[in-house]
C-alpha cells in the first residue's frame, strides 16, 4: 500500500477521522496545508489520500473500519 495522507484543519470531524485511523493502527501522515487541499479540488475537511484516491469524511471512515493492523 502507498502512503496514506490524512488532510486535515484540526476541526471535530478531523480529529475523529484521526481517531479511528489510530485505532485502527494504520501508519498515516498529517497534512495541515489548506494550499495544497484546495488544489487537490478539496472544499471540506478531512479528506484521506489512499493509493492516490482522495475520499471525504464518510468514505475514508468507511475504509479505516475495514482496516486491521
Amino acid at each position: 500500500m502507498n502512503e496514506i495522507v490524512l488532510y486535515s484543519t484540526n476541526c471535530p470531524k478531523c480529529a475523529i477521522l484521526e481517531g479511528r485511523l489510530k485505532e485502527r493502527g494504520v501508519e498515516f501522515t498529517v497534512n495541515n496545508n489548506v494550499d495544497e487541499m484546495i488544489k487537490l479540488g478539496m472544499t471540506e475537511a478531512p479528506g484521506l489520500m489512499v493509493d492516490g484516491k482522495l475520499m471525504g469524511f464518510v468514505d475514508a471512515v468507511k475504509w479505516a473500519n475495514e482496516q486491521w493492523r
